[in-house]
C-alpha cells in the first residue's frame, strides 16, 4: 500500500438541512489524501437509522416469502415503484434479531423461530449512514400465523409473496427485484443452500 495509511478527514462543520422522517445534513470535511494534500470536501448525508432484512426459506418447498411495497425512490428513479423485496425494517431500539423477528411477523405473518444471522452492509456508504443487518431463517407453512402485510397505522400496504428460489434468481435477471438487500440475500442463499435446511 502506498500512502493511504496517510490519509485522514475531519469534520469542520455541520448544518442541517431537514430533518423530517429522516435527517440531512451538509458537511465540510477537510480532507487529507495520501499524497498529503488538504481539500476541503461538501457532502450531504442522510442520518438513517439501523435496520434488518431477512431470508424466510422454506426447504421443503424451495421457496422464499418475498414482499412488495410501494417505494417512491424507485418510482422517482423511473423504476417501477411496487418493488419486490425480503421483508426488513428499522430496528426502533431493539436489537436487530428482535426487530427482524418483529418485521417478519408484522409484513409476512411467518414466525420465526431459529434466526441466524448472515452480516452486516452500508448498501449506499457514499450518503447514507444506514447499517442493515442481515439475517435467515427456515420457515415451513405451519409457521404463518397471521396474514402479515403491514401496520395500517403505519399505512402499510404489503403483498406477501412464496416465490421459489430458482424463480426468484430468474426474477434478478429479468429485472422484476432490484432491490440491493434482497438481491444479497438470494445469492447468499445460492451459495449456502444446503446450510439452511
Amino acid at each position: 500500500m502506498t500512502g493511504f495509511g496517510k490519509a485522514k478527514a475531519e469534520i469542520v462543520g455541520e448544518k442541517t438541512l431537514a430533518d423530517q422522517w429522516t435527517r440531512l445534513s451538509s458537511f465540510e470535511v477537510d480532507y487529507t489524501d495520501s499524497r498529503g494534500e488538504t481539500h476541503r470536501l461538501k457532502r450531504e448525508i442522510y442520518h438513517r437509522t439501523p435496520a434488518a432484512c431477512i431470508l424466510l426459506y422454506d426447504p421443503k418447498r424451495e421457496t422464499v416469502v418475498l414482499v412488495r411495497q410501494f417505494r417512491l425512490p424507485a418510482q422517482l428513479a423511473g423504476e417501477p415503484a411496487w418493488m419486490i423485496e425480503v421483508p426488513a425494517g428499522l430496528l426502533d431500539d431493539d436489537e436487530p434479531e428482535a426487530a427482524i423477528r418483529r418485521e417478519a411477523m408484522e409484513e409476512t405473518g411467518f414466525r420465526v423461530r431459529d434466526v441466524r444471522f448472515l452480516f452486516k452492509a452500508l448498501t449506499s456508504p457514499g450518503s447514507v449512514t444506514e447499517v442493515i443487518h442481515f439475517f435467515a431463517a427456515v420457515i415451513d407453512t405451519t409457521d404463518r400465523v397471521a396474514d402479515g402485510r403491514g401496520l395500517a397505522e403505519e399505512h402499510e400496504d404489503i403483498e406477501v409473496l412464496e416465490v421459489r428460489l430458482s424463480d426468484a434468481l430468474a426474477m434478478i435477471e429479468r429485472g422484476d427485484i432490484y432491490d440491493a438487500k434482497t438481491i444479497m440475500l438470494l445469492q447468499w442463499a445460492v451459495l449456502n443452500v444446503a446450510g439452511l435446511k
